[in-house]
């Protein structure tokens, strides 16, 4: 089994599969809705490499749609491409290998974002606030980040 980058869906129709309009039509780079903390226009896409970075400093930023979709769905690498197709079955044993832990520093500020997200949601439950679906979906997707840097760490 082996990562074929080729096999990548095309950026643009990935990110409207997941959802996201775009502002404008034209042009490398394209702005759209932040699904990571919510914000209307913020997350800039590059239509060419799939790379993309919020505007805003909520973090959220990477290389291609592996790692959006990866960031999204709160998946790691393997399970990310074969769901986007671009894992495949080439005859090849791999081993079982550990992963590269997440260096220390970037773990603490993931943490530091994904408790935020889950103190202000909470903060809003606590005040009558009914979270939508999307945030609802958002909250599992932190839970699911904090647990597995636990998991790595602990």
């Amino acid at each position: 089994m082996s990562f074929d980058k080729t096999r990548l869906p095309e950026p643009v129709s990935y990110y409207e599969s997941q959802g996201l309009a775009f502002k404008e039509r034209k042009g490398k780079w394209r702005t759209t809705a932040c699904n990571f903390h919510g914000s209307t226009d913020s997350l800039r896409i590059n239509t060419d490499s799939g790379s993309f970075v919020c505007m805003t400093g909520c973090g959220a930023r990477g290389g291609d749609v592996l790692a959006y979709h990866q960031a999204a769905h709160g998946l790691g690498f393997i399970d990310a491409a074969k769901e986007l197709g671009a894992w495949v079955d080439d005859g090849k044993d791999v081993g079982r290998t550990r992963p590269t832990p997440l260096p220390a520093r970037d773990a603490l500020v993931v943490l530091a974002a994904e408790a935020n997200l889950v103190a202000v949601a909470a903060a809003n439950v606590a005040h009558g606030v009914v979270l939508t679906q999307i945030d609802l979906s958002r909250l599992l997707t932190a839970s699911g980040r904090i647990s597995r840097i636990m998991e790595v760490f602990a």
